[in-house]
């Protein structure tokens, strides 16, 4: 069906085995709390009963386990191998929020992990540690309360040293040099010594980057050794408890991407130093085309839980959108056709509070999934092996002289509902005059009509198609310019039973 574009529509901007109710089989349904999203609420919630009252949120729902993180650079309670969050910077005391809430809750006598960890276990739900190997938020910002001192007064420990590099990651810490894989044996002793958990796990993904530039895969063996310690700690103190620790990593979505970047996750799986895997995008987008098949073929048979970040784009040169329920589903029905079938993992989902307290609540079987609204994204892979790697995965933005293909993954399609695809272009003088043709594995659109748009200034059109169009896995979504001047498309979905 042709459709011309006339008027813009305004738009509002192994551990723990305990079942989730969500989905007969699946063992896991993993909620990350970042480490400093608690931190920023009143203060008034920084007493023991609000902790509390914070896992009951979620206790008696489809959470199996809550990973908690204490540390960025600095941590959120009084350490004695690092520095803490409230701990002076240029001989004087931050006044984050963040900062200031984690020291009062210091002061009153409460580590809040402590809390969470014993009310975790008094309403079923499995507590774990999550430990960001290397994150590097704000390092160039002088003087920023979250770095650590250490890190400022030991340049030569960065991966570019001596701050001759540019962007965050080159300010990383470089896990080739002893002195830093000491520094966070350190507080991966006193993490696992301090708290009772069942596991923990070690954050790779935030940030990425370990290793010397250019040399990560000749490196790869660093990380391994480092998590062979990881595991050496975690079985004595094991021991010592009657019971084993789990650990986890969180790496790319690839195995061979992974490797690439110094976290041969595979060769960690098949030693038996990690109990559970989470592949992961990094932060610019949710990933909708990992797929279990690539891990299992390399040889990976623990646990598998995949994992997205709360929010989607097509590209880095395009504005990232918080999720919506029906992304989710999206993206829940796209990792379970991919072979996902141990569970989910959920990063950054709590702070859309209505949003984490929906999801958690809500059945999302696949029966379920088939009657609900579900958008399947044209997502990227945003990290790869390098910026050039991430850059051929991003197919938008694409100019339309003519014609452009798009394959979307879709999962397992429901039998019945609405079918229909969400297209938007880049707003442009001329667009009005622009005519455009869709169609879904080769059906032409049945109706075409105005979209609300889901970027600032772009233009949206929604293209409905025939019951049955669309089929399980990559679909094949065209967009053809019948008439008018050349447009560019930056955002790409097909919809199932979505009004």
């Amino acid at each position: 069906m042709k459709y011309a574009l006339v008027y813009v529509v305004a738009f509002a901007c192994v551990c723990c085995g305990y079942v989730c109710g969500a989905e007969e089989g699946s063992k896991f349904f993993v909620i990350n709390e970042d480490n400093d999203h608690y931190f920023k609420q009143d203060a008034s919630l920084m007493t023991k009963q609000a902790l509390e009252n914070y896992i009951d949120s979620f206790a008696d729902t489809g959470v199996t386990h809550f990973f908690m993180c204490p540390n960025g650079q600095r941590t959120s309670y009084r350490t004695s191998v690092w520095e803490a969050m409230w701990d002076d910077v240029d001989g004087k005391p931050p006044t984050d929020i963040w900062a200031v809430n984690a020291k009062k809750l210091f002061d009153d006598g409460i580590d809040p992990y402590s809390v969470w960890i014993a009310r975790c276990r008094e309403r079923g739900i499995s507590p774990w540690l999550t430990m960001r190997m290397n994150d590097v938020h704000f390092v160039t910002t002088k003087g920023y309360f979250r770095n650590m001192n250490y890190w400022r007064a030991n340049p030569q420990l960065w991966r570019v040293p001596n701050g001759a590099g540019g962007t965050w990651t080159d300010y990383a810490f470089d896990y080739s040099k002893p002195e830093v894989q000491k520094y966070s044996l350190a507080l991966v002793r006193e993490l696992l010594e301090r708290y009772d958990v069942d596991g923990l796990e070690l954050d790779w993904m935030r940030f990425c980057l370990h290793l010397t530039p250019g040399k990560s895969f000749e490196q790869r063996g660093v990380l391994t050794d480092f998590v062979r310690r990881v595991r050496e700690i975690a079985d004595e103190i094991g021991r010592e408890r009657g019971r084993r620790i789990g650990i986890c990593a969180r790496v790319p979505a690839e195995p061979d991407v992974g490797a690439w970047l110094g976290m041969d996750a595979v060769e960690w799986a098949k030693e038996g130093l990690v109990d559970m895997l989470v592949p992961s995008c990094f932060f610019s987008s949710a990933d909708f085309d990992m797929e279990a098949r690539s891990w299992r073929k390399a040889g990976v048979k623990i646990p598998l839980l995949p994992a997205l970040d709360n929010g989607v784009c097509g590209s880095r040169r395009l504005r990232r959108i918080i999720m919506d329920r029906a992304m989710y589903n999206g993206w829940i029905a796209n990792m379970r056709y991919g072979g996902f079938s141990d569970g989910l993992y959920f990063f950054n989902l709590v702070y859309s509070p209505k949003l984490f307290a929906e999801l958690v609540r809500a059945d999302i079987s696949d029966s379920a999934l088939e009657r609900l609204p579900r958008r399947h994204v044209l997502s990227f892979r945003d990290y790869m092996e390098s910026p050039e790697a991430s850059r051929r995965m991003e197919r938008l933005p694409e100019k339309i002289s003519s014609r452009a293909e798009f394959a979307i993954q879709c999962g397992k399609v429901p039998p019945s509902g609405e079918v229909s695809a969400r297209v938007d272009f880049r707003d442009s003088p001329d667009f009005e005059k622009s005519v455009f043709e869709a169609s879904l594995n080769g059906g032409k659109a049945v109706r075409a009509e105005p979209a609300a748009p889901v970027g600032k200034g772009r233009r949206g059109a929604r293209f409905r198609f025939e019951p049955g169009s669309a089929r399980d896995g990559v679909n094949s979504l065209k967009i053809s310019l019948v008439s008018g001047a050349p447009q560019t498309v930056e955002w790409a979905e097909i919809d199932f039973n979505l009004k």
